[in-house]
């Protein structure tokens, strides 16, 4: 099949998606109603819902920044805004590509909430945009995660809002068909739902996403590089890499701490075909919670975390150094891009790790 009647069999997926759309809305067996006429007041079985007060703008960071952590003991209404953008940038030195995007960087803002909180989602799809965007948020419980709500074309902007039930690090992204291809094309990000009682107080927390790039020119070919459907549906990516490019978190744009901080790693992976093995060199972690989930594992060398995923890893820097997150499927850090560095300052400690060589020489 040709790039050409890809495109033309995507569109008909997405013209017949909108169809089916507006016939559930019209009929009403989906819709998606103003926050003033819904204010959760039906009962959910076996779900006890805290009372809502007030309400509050979400702050929203972009990566490697996390929101402050949430200091509030009640639930509240929490209104977070975003916007879906078209946007050329940078993928590799030389390599420019149009990234689709949730706030105009890969990955998309960090959203922190607190587990009990309403959370009224605002999409607003860019009026550059050449097609229709929503979101698929994996924190949501209901259909779709929230996608066949929000479903907006360039220009315009749909609300909705969900319940945040579960705590735990949550993946959200674009389900627009080509699914694959929106997120491939970089629509994805983490939302993290705080347990009631908060998490444990860090030195530093840090947001780091996995994802993969198709294009239709060979690995470091300069220049403007499309999307290539066929390299995605071979799962053949040219590029693998933290934070939406090659470098994000290289050089001057490295993560930064200092001998004792105790850190906590905020990594999801984006996908949309690759599995992540996420490891830091030089370091154990002393808790991973798997899946995002709530019950950690202890002195963790490397985890999975599985496309559409995420996991949140703890530790802390006895030592001084550069230390390197990597995808542990190596090629992929050290050819295709899915490494990041921590630079760590502070006194050395040497009785945990020396670095003097000592060379004994045979008959000596």
């Amino acid at each position: 099949m040709s790039r050409k009647d890809k495109n033309i069999l995507s569109l008909s997926v997405i013209v017949g998606a909108g169809i089916v759309l507006a016939l559930l809305v019209t009929t009403g067996a989906f819709s998606s109603t103003s926050v003033a006429s819904a204010p959760f007041s039906a009962p959910i079985p076996n779900v006890v819902l805290e009372e809502v007060r007030g309400e509050e703008h979400a702050v929203l960071t972009d990566a490697p920044e996390v929101p402050p952590a949430i200091d509030r003991d009640f639930a509240t209404r929490v209104i977070v805004e975003l916007e879906t953008i078209e946007i050329t940038k940078s993928l590799a030195d030389g390599v420019e590509y149009n990234f689709w995007t949730y706030g105009g960087n890969v990955p998309g803002n960090f959203i922190r909430v607190r587990e009990g909180d309403v959370v009224e989602m605002r999409l607003h799809n860019h009026e550059s945009s050449v097609v229709p965007h929503n979101i698929d948020l994996h924190a949501v419980t209901g259909p779709g995660g929230g996608a066949s709500a929000s479903w907006t074309n360039p220009g315009g902007e749909t609300v909705f809002e969900f319940r945040a039930l579960n705590p735990g690090l949550y993946v959200y992204h674009c389900a627009v068909p080509s699914v694959g291809e929106h997120v491939a094309n970089g629509m994805y990000g983490l939302i993290l739902v705080e347990p009631k009682e908060g998490l444990p107080v860090v030195d530093q927390e840090f947001y780091v996403m996995q994802g993969e790039f198709y294009t239709e020119g060979r690995h470091g070919e300069r220049g403007f590089q499309p999307f290539s459907y066929e390299k995605a549906l071979d799962e053949r990516p040219d590029y693998v890499v933290f934070n939406g490019s090659v470098g994000a978190l290289a050089g001057e744009n490295a993560l930064r701490a200092r001998v004792g901080d105790s850190v906590r790693l905020y990594v999801g992976n984006g996908g949309p075909n690759l599995v992540s093995s996420f490891h830091v060199i030089g370091e154990i972690f002393d808790n991973v919670y798997t899946e995002g989930g709530s019950t950690p594992n202890h002195n963790v060398q490397t985890t999975l975390i599985p496309a559409g995923g995420a996991a949140i890893a703890e530790f802390r820097f006895d030592v001084p150094g550069r230390y390197i997150m990597v995808d542990h499927s190596l090629f992929r850090a050290f050819d295709k891009g899915a490494a990041g560095f921590i630079e760590v300052e502070g006194p050395d400690n040497l009785a945990i790790f020396n670095p003097e060589t000592w060379v004994e020489m045979e008959g000596h």
